[in-house]
């Protein structure tokens, strides 16, 4: 069956384009063995008759254009001549080799038509003469329905169908209702069940089509949604790092300002205080840049040494801050996001007292307590109300509580926030160990 369409605009879905493949086999395997079969009833029984070297050689021909339609066709569609409202479709390929929309119905080429044409010819002039060769009509019904649109299509079944049962009339010499019923009654089922069939793969070709599309919509959500997270991700890192920084440099030059005049020995402490700030915001920067690590743990054994290291850095000759560590890690070490999280909301934390409370005593207190670890920052500042803090950060500034609000919920902890106006505060991060054993590992009591 020639076609003057490319392969590409009958890509279609590897499985379905196996069935077509062996359904094809099937009939061109039916169609010859009906042929041949036909041929030799008609030459044991009609053997020395005159028209028989003309009815061999229409056998012949009607062969040879069947193999060479075969041979010169590209792969026969994923989906018939029909799709779910009987029209004719020719898929065109998308990236994932799915058909995207089907091409809008039209007719077949014009090689397509004269083959088909020629092909019809000459098995109806070989019927005329030997009626023994009605029966390859079946086979050709599948061409006939895989070329053509669907009322064409129908309308040559239905001329085969006549034809088969006046050469069935012919054969018995009489009239035969069997000869009458059976024929149409065939060509019916032989129809319903190849519309049957072909509507299924339509349909299973949309649905391909549909999962695919569902597939790349929801990758596209799941970057687009990695992308956000990631953003909230680096807006508190660099708020717990650099913009923290930045902030106590800028509070430290500003009281080196106030008293460089009346004690140049306190000034010059602050000056070199912001300076170390500074060089640690710089090592900051430059992690922040590779891994997002803090610096603290890197420079240290442990989260336990990184929240001395922090409580030394922040305290100040108006605010002592200290560490306290109370039990010991299980068998496990802390998982380093953990670790990197908790030191975060210790700075974040440790950077909202320093702004925001005015204390002069603040207390990092870092507990194990078997299945869970907790860290509490405590101080004795102007305190809060629990109840008015942001759930979200707003503005330039707002990223202190709803960062350390967004690393506890990371990590499937709970935060508690126990303060009052002028009672000083304190927050708490609570967050959940893996368990080291199974129950069949775990000791017997």
């Amino acid at each position: 069956m020639p076609s003057s369409r490319s392969r590409s605009s009958r890509a279609r879905p590897q499985a379905v384009d196996g069935e077509a493949r062996r359904l094809a086999r099937v009939i061109h395997l039916a169609f010859f063995l009906l042929l041949t079969s036909a041929l030799v009833r008609y030459v044991l029984r009609h053997g020395g008759q005159p028209q028989v070297p003309a009815v061999l050689t229409l056998a012949g021909v009607l062969a040879v254009l069947y193999v060479v339609g075969r041979r010169t066709a590209a792969p026969p569609p994923a989906t018939g001549p029909l799709d779910l409202r009987g029209s004719p479709t020719d898929p065109t390929a998308s990236p994932a080799g799915i058909p995207d929309t089907p091409a809008v119905p039209g007719r077949p080429p014009l090689t397509e038509l004269v083959w088909l044409g020629a092909l019809v010819a000459v098995w109806a002039v070989l019927v005329a003469l030997a009626p023994s060769f009605a029966w390859c009509a079946v086979p050709l019904f599948y061409t006939a329905l895989r070329t053509l649109p669907a009322r064409p299509a129908y309308t040559l079944v239905a001329f085969f169908t006549v034809f088969v049962v006046v050469a069935q009339l012919r054969l018995a010499d009489r009239v035969d209702i069997d000869a009458v019923v059976g024929p149409p009654a065939v060509a019916l089922l032989a129809t319903a069940v190849f519309t049957h069939m072909d509507r299924q793969a339509t349909r299973q070709a949309v649905l391909i089509r549909d999962l695919v599309r569902t597939r790349r919509e929801l990758a596209a959500t799941e970057r687009r949604e990695g992308t956000l997270a990631e953003r909230q991700r680096l807006a508190m890192e660099i708020h717990d790092t650099l913009a923290q920084s930045l902030s106590s440099q800028r509070m430290l030059l500003q009281a080196a300002d106030r008293v460089w005049s009346t004690d140049p020995d306190q000034a010059q402490a602050h000056v070199r205080t912001a300076a170390s700030i500074a060089e640690s915001s710089l090592n900051d920067a430059r992690r922040f840049v590779h891994d997002l690590a803090p610096t603290d743990l890197a420079k240290s054994s442990g989260l336990e040494e990184a929240l001395q290291r922090l409580a030394s850095r922040e305290s100040t000759a108006e605010r002592a801050v200290t560490c306290v560590i109370d039990g010991a890690p299980g068998p496990v070490d802390l998982p380093d996001r953990v670790q990197s999280a908790l030191l975060r909301i210790a700075q974040g934390a440790l950077a909202n007292v320093r702004e925001h409370s005015g204390a002069t005593r603040a207390a990092l207190t870092l507990t194990y307590l078997g299945d869970q670890v907790r860290l509490d920052v405590a101080d004795n500042g102007r305190g809060l109300d629990p109840l008015t803090l942001p759930e979200r950060a707003s503005g330039v500034r707002g990223h202190g509580m709803p960062a350390i609000r967004a690393r506890v919920g990371q990590l499937g902890g709970t935060l508690t926030v126990e303060s009052a106006p002028g009672d000083g505060a304190v927050i708490s991060a609570a967050v959940p160990l893996p368990t080291t054993l199974s129950a069949a590992e775990a000791p017997a009591s």
